[in-house]
C-alpha cells in the first residue's frame, strides 16, 4: 500500500490533518494533494515508458529479484567463495631448455582452511615483495 502504512494509520493521519488544517481549508489541500498524486503517477509512467523505449526487449529479460540488494548477505557470499573449488589451471606443456623457469601451478583447495600453529622451526610464510 503506502510504503507499509495500514488503513488505520492512513485514517489517523487524515483525522489529524483535518484537525490541524481545519474544515474550511481542507478541500483546497485535498485537491492539491490529488493533483500532486496525478502528476507523480504520470511522471512515473513516463519514466517507465522512456526506459522501455531505451532498453527495448532487454528490460523484460531482467530478473529484478536477483538485483535486490536486500538479498545479499556478505557472510554467505564470503563463505561460498571460500568453499567453492578454484578453477583448475590448464595443463602447461613441458618446459624446454631455453624457456625461463615457470611458477608452480597451485592446486585448488578442496578442504576448508585449518588453523595452523607456527613455531621457530616452522615460521609463517613471508612475502618480501608485499607492501
Amino acid at each position: 500500500m503506502f510504503f507499509g502504512l495500514t488503513i488505520e494509520k492512513v485514517m489517523l493521519i487524515g483525522v489529524i490533518a483535518a484537525l490541524i488544517i481545519g474544515p474550511e481549508r481542507l478541500p483546497r489541500y485535498a485537491e492539491t494533494l490529488a493533483q500532486f498524486t496525478r502528476r507523480t503517477r504520470e511522471w512515473v509512467q513516463g519514466a517507465r515508458t522512456r526506459m522501455k523505449e531505451e532498453m527495448g526487449d532487454e528490460l523484460d529479460d531482467v530478473d529484478w529479484r536477483k538485483l535486490d540488494p536486500r538479498q545479499y548477505d556478505p557472510r554467505r557470499i564470503i563463505r561460498e567463495a571460500l568453499l567453492e573449488d578454484a578453477p583448475v589451471a590448464p595443463a602447461s606443456p613441458a618446459p624446454s631448455a631455453s624457456s625461463a623457469p615457470q611458477a608452480p601451478v597451485r592446486q585448488p583447495r578442496t578442504t576448508p582452511l585449518a588453523r595452523r600453529t607456527f613455531t621457530a622451526e616452522t615460521p609463517p610464510p613471508f612475502d618480501s615483495e608485499a607492501t
